[in-house]
């Protein structure tokens, strides 16, 4: 089935109603890069275009409460890269020295439109990662004194298909990373589920996964995940759902506090046969949070 792509922009606030949507043509890699480095920056000043420093490739960017720009990017073999950190203060015009952020050279892979590592900034400016590699759902952060990257880890405790690593982080030291995969037993799509590790000491410790909701939603195999978690503590998961193999619905869980269940809180319908490979993204603006995915002109009959 060909299909055209458009964007869909949900905000919502604090209580998790509906503020506005729309609809626009404007390309996905455009709309979501201005996403990611944050709304409310975008809202009061014009765009400003850079390249990745040192010509990286899926750059994934963040901007903290003080005006901080922190920013990640891949470099190298798709199947055996490194990941960099960089950071801009606010009124300067270059970033700082590149950090590596995998220990170990050359362990990144980002082969798929929608793989490459992402980034979460949490309590006092500390910098959350995870990433693919020869491990799944690996995971470092910046150590105490902000100069180099503790060694990775992996947070995934059962063999099963997996993809979609995502990361969130919020001012209190918690810590959230969640991908998609196979629940035990299952052999497709309907059968996968969103699974969720928190750390309460900023990424030290990580409670063992679970999945994040127990209603049969299914999972996208191969379409992007994004985790956030806004200025109030809540947490949102936006993820592609697989159902009856055609209903693939961008589906959006909130966690309204810390350690409290995520519940469905939207449901954007999109029928089709196959894997639409599909991104995701969420930022928090000066009206609440943002969602915004593709969706398709062309329905399935």
């Amino acid at each position: 089935m060909k299909t055209s792509h458009s964007n869909h922009l949900l905000t919502r606030n604090a209580t998790g109603s509906v503020l506005a949507r729309c609809a626009c043509r404007v390309g996905h890699v455009l709309l979501l890069c201005l996403l990611t480095i944050g709304v409310s920056a975008a809202e009061s000043h014009p765009v400003t275009f850079i390249r990745t420093p040192g010509g990286g490739i899926h750059p994934q960017a963040a901007v903290d409460s003080h005006g901080v720009v922190h920013l990640i990017y891949f470099k190298g073999d798709p199947k055996k890269g490194d990941i960099f950190y960089v950071r801009q203060e606010l009124g300067h015009e270059t970033f700082s020295t590149p950090l590596q952020v995998n220990s170990e050279p050359g362990s990144v892979e980002i082969v798929g439109t929608m793989r490459g590592p992402q980034l979460a900034v949490g309590k006092k400016g500390r910098v959350h990662v995870v990433w693919n590699g020869r491990k799944p759902i690996l995971y470092a952060r910046l150590n105490d004194a902000g100069t180099a990257f503790e060694p990775e880890r992996t947070l995934k405790t059962f063999r099963s298909s997996s993809d979609g690593d995502t990361v969130a982080a919020d001012k209190d030291g918690n810590v959230y990373v969640a991908w998609h995969a196979l629940t035990p037993g299952a052999t497709n799509e309907i059968g996968r589920a969103v699974y969720v590790t928190r750390s309460t000491d900023e990424g030290k410790t990580f409670q063992p996964e679970a999945p994040a909701t127990s209603k049969p939603t299914g999972a996208c195999g191969c379409c992007g995940l994004r985790a956030f978690a806004d200025s109030a503590g809540a947490v949102y998961i936006l993820f592609r759902a697989a159902t009856e193999n055609v209903n693939r619905n961008e589906t959006l869980l909130v966690s309204p506090r810390p350690g409290s269940d995520f519940e469905i809180a939207y449901s954007h319908p999109w029928k089709a046969t196959s894997c639409p490979m599909s991104s995701a993204s969420l930022t928090e603006g000066k009206t609440g949070v943002f969602a915004a995915w593709e969706f398709a002109r062309d329905r399935l009959r």
